[in-house]
Order: C-alpha cells, then sequence, then structure tokens
C-alpha cells in the first residue's frame, strides 16, 4: 500500500509535467499561418522539360481555388538562363486574378524587374545568400554586388509602390562552405529589411538543417529583424522540413514557403526532394488546430494535375497516403 501511494504520486507529477509542456507548447504556436505556394515557380523551374503555358496557367489557377493566401506564379529571369520561366509574361497575364490573392514573381535584376511591372506584377521577389561561394556559382557576383542589385530593384519599387519580399539561401549549410553562421544570416536578413523587404523568407536551400540549427539561426535573426517579417522555406532533403518547420512556428514564424507535391528538388543531391510539399504542411497545421485558409482536398486535387501533366510521382507524404499516385 505505502509502495502504491509513492508510485501514484510520481505519476501524477510525470502526467502534470506531460501537460505542462503541452500547453506550453500550444501558446507558443500562431494561431494563423500564412502560406507562400512556391511550386509553380522555384518547384517547375527545376524541370528540365519545357511545361506547356496553359498548364502553368492552369496550376496556379488550382492553387488560387484551394485558398492558398499567395502563389508565387514566376520568374523574370533571362530565358538563355532559365529557359523554363520564358513564357513569364504570358503565365502572369493569363492566370485568374483571385480577390485578395498576391501572385508576387521573382525579379533577379532591375531589367527583370521592369519586365515584370510591364506585364502587370504587383509584387516582387529578390534574393540572396548567406554564402559567399554560392552567391558567385549562382549569381556570378558577390554578397555585397547582390545586394547592391537588390537595392536598386528596391528602390525603383519604392517609387512604383511596389512590395518587395526577400529571399535568404544557404541559412542552414551550403553546399561549397558547408556550415554557416547565424550571425552571417543575421547580418544579411537585416540588411534586406533596412533596405525595405517587408518579409525575408529564410531558405534551408540544400534541407540539410536541423531543429537546432534552425533555432540557434532564427534566435540571432530575430535579435536584429521583427519575426514578424521573417518566413521559412525548407527543403526536405534530409527529411527535416517539417521539423525544421515546427521549431520555427514554436519561435512565433508564421510565413511558410512550400511547394504542391514537394515539387522542386534539390540541384545539389541527386534524387533528393526537393522542397516541403504544401499538403503535408497543410496536414500538419490542421492537426495542430492552426487556421490557413486552404482547402487540403483541393490542394491534393491541383497537386494530382501537375503530376499527371509532369509524369510524375507526388513527393507529398499525405497524397501518397490518400491518392497513391
Amino acid at each position: 500500500m505505502a509502495t502504491m501511494r509513492k508510485v501514484l504520486p510520481r505519476r501524477l507529477m510525470v502526467l502534470a509535467s506531460l501537460r505542462a509542456v503541452s500547453t506550453s507548447s500550444a501558446d507558443t504556436f500562431p494561431k494563423q499561418v500564412k502560406i507562400v505556394e512556391v511550386g509553380a515557380r522555384d518547384g517547375l523551374q527545376n524541370e528540365k522539360n519545357i511545361v506547356p503555358t496553359p498548364t502553368k496557367i492552369k496550376l496556379i489557377d488550382m492553387l488560387s481555388e484551394a485558398g492558398l493566401p499567395v502563389i508565387e506564379a514566376t520568374s523574370f529571369v533571362s530565358p538563355k538562363w532559365v529557359p523554363q520561366m520564358a513564357d513569364n509574361a504570358e503565365v502572369l497575364k493569363g492566370i485568374q486574378k483571385f480577390p485578395g490573392v498576391n501572385y508576387p514573381v521573382l525579379t533577379p535584376n532591375i531589367k527583370g524587374f521592369q519586365a515584370a511591372v510591364a506585364a502587370g506584377a504587383k509584387e516582387v521577389s529578390i534574393f540572396g545568400a548567406a554564402s559567399e561561394q554560392f552567391t558567385k556559382k549562382n549569381t556570378n557576383c558577390s554578397i555585397d554586388e547582390s545586394l547592391q542589385r537588390a537595392d536598386e530593384i528596391l528602390r525603383a519599387a519604392r517609387a512604383a509602390g511596389i512590395p518587395v519580399r526577400g529571399y535568404v539561401s544557404c541559412v542552414l549549410g551550403c553546399p561549397y562552405e558547408g556550415k554557416i553562421s547565424p550571425a552571417k544570416v543575421a547580418e544579411i536578413t537585416k540588411k534586406m529589411y533596412s533596405m525595405g523587404c517587408y518579409e525575408i523568407s529564410l531558405g534551408d536551400t540544400i534541407g540539410v538543417g536541423t531543429p537546432g540549427i534552425m533555432k540557434d539561426m532564427l534566435s540571432a535573426v530575430m535579435y536584429d529583424v521583427p519575426v514578424a517579417a521573417l518566413a521559412v522555406h525548407c527543403h526536405d532533403t534530409y527529411g527535416q522540413a517539417l521539423a525544421n518547420t515546427l521549431m520555427a512556428l514554436q519561435m512565433g514564424v508564421s510565413v511558410v514557403d512550400a511547394s504542391v507535391a514537394g515539387l522542386g528538388g534539390c540541384p545539389y543531391a541527386q534524387g533528393a526532394s526537393g522542397n516541403l510539399a504544401t499538403e503535408d504542411l497543410v496536414y500538419m497545421l490542421s492537426g495542430l488546430g492552426i487556421h490557413t485558409g486552404v482547402n487540403l482536398q483541393k490542394l491534393l486535387e491541383a497537386g494530382a494535375f501537375i503530376c499527371q501533366a509532369l509524369n510524375r510521382k507526388t513527393c507529398s507524404k499525405v497524397a501518397q497516403a490518400t491518392c497513391k499516385l
């Protein structure tokens, strides 16, 4: 009997502790998350075969119908470097513009920005990286030079009244430099924010990060930049995308990039899955009681459509479990 009295209080203490942890974790999550869908741009530009313009337009329209609030539509880059995006103006003009949905486009330089505005873009995105070597190989310039290009776009966008979103690549690791200092990520992010980016997406470009590394990086960045201005963009190369996203949510981040059907891939790890699948993200957020405004069934239909068009299997675990594609 005495043994039972000792065991029972101990069990109650454990249960109380678990409840406290559960409640405290739940309290840290945002009540609502804005999903930025990048499949039509970041996802499709990785495809070797050119995707027909009507297919891209239909995909974006289906994503709009699914309730996604932000859909990155295309990229105004030179067709010489990214042939997949040569139809950027046709895509942007051809999609239905749903009320309350934003359709940003990527503009790597001032020429791309001007072309995007001429095609009717209402929001643009710029990109940089926390790795010097990655920046040189990806954009043929230094980090400082890339920020100068970004500043030129930001000044032109400010004059035109167009909001600008920023991307910082390689925040949790680089294919050339390996580990990246959180202080370096904070430095680049702070500069982009100071220059006028209303939101900066922190990208684990090669998907090597873990929740611990994500926590360290965000802690450093949040010291200089308000968490309300931050988003995360996780790749699933090592299967860590949802775990890293969950850590970011617990730290107060409420904007997450994702790609329908996990479109994207990682060019530095052959055969590896790329972007976090939007379906998997929506499923997890729904299970946490976090509002997204996204209809999962319609999202699954959009993923099935583009996978059929590409003649490939989905990378979304939720789609695999429910649709057997």
